[in-house]
């Protein structure tokens, strides 16, 4: 809070730049005339936020500072409570996971256009630095089918323009820079961007994605040539279909890999719930499937080509270098920046949202929580680091974390496990990779990428829950199919967007009515507690029932689905209780309170039926009765209401509640809309004052915004000295039964009942007790002495117009409109004689 110096050199700047520093109208009569139905000594005043708390907020602490750094480097947490238990489970999820990751690296490599090699440096790179930043246990980094995909795609591209530039090249570049923004994102915290991306969109993008990929290795698993593989998804499965006759005996090492890929799957499903007390068997053998198919079709393949190197019958690998060949500073310019400029945002989203969305789903299912912008932070810095040793794009894969997880995965350093089974691959098994056939490596990710696609069941659910999100996945999906992966993510993302701005744009809220509820088990009505049984439900009343009975408020039209045959009431003519639906900020403001001045507009009436008795008093958009009926009125023919075609019988407006709860931020935009709406119906009820009731309100800010505005408080009572307003608060008891106040009274019963030491000790009491019929508690002495309520008012007594909730704000609008009413009717025979006279 601002010292008395500040404040006074801030008004006198104020002063001197013409700046009104208080509203226009203050509220000076607040508690002081009895009005309030609690009274109390100590009466708490709420004090708005200071600008200054604002920006203190802001700065960041010493500890705030510290747990900063500390958190980005998360292994400092457990690293210390090491064991041999979890040793043992991060070995055999580890060496798993690297069984696997050796295969796929050199297959989605090839898919990225890279040679073999460049997958098991990215596979090295992601596992070994990833621990070291890691909130999940989960997660593997490395190369995944959509990114290499999306390397590919982008490494074509590049080479049309600059075809002397190396793909290797263009991709680490594109590592680096990508991960130094996806690193830069993570450090500052904004890892709640990703939430920015609808679950719709991502497994649209995941689907699409898949399709484009398996549609691509077909071709090379059939042995086809003579078409782009990398065009449009429709187009590649067309030019598949026409290329038939010009299937090569590759198809027979790709099929065939492909199909036991799927047998060994589905044998180890059906296994695994035929014989239950090997699930764990059974699982490491459908884990190592893609291992023991590439080793097979590498010795068949060995077995065929040993004597022909030279011209193999089918596609192998060939000459995979041993050791990292290409470990240099990465090189990196402006034309190489400038090749892949328009790529970068799409590049920069796939690195987010897969692995993003992995880790939140693992962590889940096993009861963790991980942290986004962390998990930027070790996606960031793995990819600027690997390609140093000669990596390009990776992120979260999908297939192997699932594996990892099922594996029995203890803690993050399994990571380390894997990579020094890549590294032995990568210095020891490259002669190996010479025969592992190409297309047998399209199997292994056709294989893989079918997990991507969302099943119909999913889709259904989809459909259960948002039908119009549907179409969003199927546009998504199409435009993947037909265009590219890249295209289909913007358009998803894009038509999620829009869809969000709509339905804040074009929210409204609704008008509320009251109605009396019961809380019923069986066929009695029961209390606050649970176990408090009042009594049967449909009996004749009673106090006990009407204590039972608590007010709520649901829509007018049933709008939320509740039972329309519930009768709600307003519960006195011309008030209307209205709750904003999303939010109240300057997108939806103008919309939101068009509803409302609609909805009172048709159920109420002007106050002063002829407040234009000429016609060129009428705003031009008001043109009013026509010239005869205003002659007929003038004539005393028509009344002021027949002339304007009025309903007479419709009430007046008097108050507005406005509910807040869903309202957590006010901006210039809204207050300002919410001024002009009041100044419009302040016209509209003239003379008589709309009273504003503002329940439920959850930001100190929003507060402080009203009240800049001349919210909160009557802004009448300073001009009419016979006014009395009635200010009614909620009041909390502080007084609980462990507390200090009723120990205290506690005490001083005791001390009435017969303290030790008394001449009536409290065991003589008792015995009295017992042989009365009377209890003590019934003695007024003692209820003078133990019934004293404590409690303090909720809000501030110098905002009586901010409520607690709807109830408190319904109470004090009705007390007050028929005060006023009241009032205006002691009032009105006096002014009459006085006319008289």
């Amino acid at each position: 809070m601002p010292g008395p110096a500040a404040t006074k050199i801030g008004h006198t700047l104020a002063k001197g730049l013409g700046i009104k520093i208080n509203p226009p109208v203050a509220y000076k009569d607040e508690v002081t005339r009895g009005e309030s139905v609690f009274s109390t000594d100590e009466t708490w005043v709420e004090e708005p936020p200071h600008t200054v708390d604002f920006f203190k907020e802001l700065v960041p602490e010493k500890k705030d500072v510290y747990d900063y750094v500390v958190s980005l480097f998360p292994f400092l947490q457990w690293i210390g409570h090491y064991n041999s238990q979890w040793l043992i489970g991060d070995l055999v999820a580890g060496i798993t996971v690297g069984a696997v990751v050796v295969p796929q690296g050199m297959s989605y490599a090839i898919l990225a256009n890279l040679e073999p090699q460049f997958g098991l440096y990215s596979s090295f790179m992601g596992v070994i630095i990833y621990w070291f930043f890691a909130t999940s246990k989960d997660i593997t980094i490395g190369p995944v089918a959509v990114m290499s995909q999306l390397v590919g795609n982008i490494v074509t591209e590049v080479a049309k323009e600059y075809p002397d530039i190396p793909g290797h090249v263009i991709a680490s570049a594109l590592s680096i820079i990508s991960g130094a923004i996806v690193l830069f994102i993570g450090l500052i915290r904004f890892g709640w961007i990703v939430d920015l991306i609808s679950l719709t969109a991502l497994s649209a993008y995941m689907t699409g994605s898949a399709i484009n990929i398996a549609a691509g290795q077909v071709p090379t698993m059939l042995g086809q040539t003579g078409f782009n593989s990398r065009a449009s998804t429709y187009k590649v499965i067309i030019n598949t279909l026409k290329h038939l006759p010009d299937v090569k005996i590759d198809a027979a090492m790709g099929l065939t890999a492909l199909t036991m890929l799927y047998l060994i799957r589905i044998a180890c499903s059906y296994s695994a719930r035929r014989w239950p007390k090997n699930q764990r068997i059974i699982f490491f053998i459908s884990t190592l499937r893609t291992a023991f198919v590439i080793l097979l079709y590498t010795m068949i393949s060995w077995l065929v080509n040993r004597h022909r190197r030279k011209h193999p019958l089918f596609k192998i690998l060939k000459d995979v270098p041993r050791g990292f060949k290409n470990a240099a500073v990465p090189e990196i310019d402006t034309r190489i920046i400038r090749s892949f400029i328009s790529f970068l945002p799409v590049s920069v989203i796939v690195l987010l949202m897969e692995h993003i969305a992995i880790s939140k789903s693992f962590g889940r299912i096993n009861n963790y929580t991980i942290n986004p912008s962390q998990e930027m932070v070790a996606i960031g810095v793995t990819n600027v680091l690997s390609p140093f040793l000669g990596g390009y794009p990776a992120t979260g894969s999908f297939s192997r974390t699932a594996i990892k997880s099922k594996a029995g995965v203890r803690t993050p350093l399994a990571g380390v496990i894997t990579g020094l089974v890549v590294l032995l691959a990568i210095y020891a098994l490259p002669p190996v990779f010479y025969y592992i056939p190409s297309a047998s490596l399209s199997g292994v990710i056709i294989h893989a990428v079918g997990d991507l696609i969302t099943p119909p069941n999913t889709v259904y659910q989809f459909w259960r829950v948002s039908p119009f999100e549907v179409l969003i996945f199927f546009v998504g999906v199409i435009v993947t199919v037909f265009s590219s992966i890249e295209d289909g993510i913007y358009a998803t993302i894009s038509i999620s967007a829009a869809m969000l701005l709509y339905r804040i744009l074009r929210s409204k809220g609704s008008l509320l009515g009251r109605v009396k509820v019961h809380s019923v088990l069986g066929d009695h009505i029961i209390g606050q507690d649970h176990h408090q049984v009042i009594g049967p439900y449909g009996s004749v009343g009673g106090l006990n029932n009407e204590l039972a009975a608590r007010s709520v408020f649901l829509p007018l039209d049933h709008g939320d689905g509740s039972n329309p045959h519930v009768d709600l009431e307003t519960p006195l003519p011309g008030i209307f209780i209205y709750r904003f639906a999303e939010g109240f900020t300057y997108p939806n403001a103008s919309h939101s309170l068009e509803h409302l001045v609609d909805y009172i507009f048709k159920y109420t009436r002007r106050t002063n039926l002829s407040s234009y008795p000429n016609p060129g008093d009428r705003p031009w958009n008001d043109p009013g009765p026509s010239r005869r009926k205003l002659k007929q009125l003038k004539a005393g023919v028509l009344t002021a209401a027949e002339a304007t075609g009025i309903d007479e019988n419709l009430p007046t407006l008097k108050a507005v509640i406005l509910d807040f709860s869903s309202v957590n931020y006010l901006d210039i935009t809204s207050v300002q809309t919410l001024i002009d709406v009041r100044n419009q119906l302040d016209r509209y009820a003239a003379p008589n004052v709309v009273d504003w009731h503002i329940a439920s309100v959850s930001n100190r800010w929003s507060k402080r915004a009203l009240v800049s505005a001349g919210f909160g408080y009557p802004t009448d009572l300073q001009d009419d000295p016979h006014q009395r307003w009635k200010s009614i608060f909620s009041v909390a008891d502080i007084g609980g039964r462990d507390s200090a106040a009723a120990h205290a009274e506690q005490e001083e019963t005791q001390a009435l009942r017969g303290a030790p030491g008394s001449a009536k000790t409290a065991t003589a009491l008792d015995i009295e007790e017992a042989n009365s019929n009377t209890s003590v508690d019934d003695d007024p002495k003692f209820k003078a002495a133990g019934s004293r309520l404590k409690g303090v008012t909720v809000h501030g007594l110098n905002r009586p117009l901010f409520h607690i909730d709807l109830t408190s704000a319904l109470q004090s609008a009705v007390a007050n409109v028929e005060a006023r009413a009241a009032r205006d009717a002691e009032v009105r025979p006096v002014s009459l004689s006085v006319t008289k006279e």
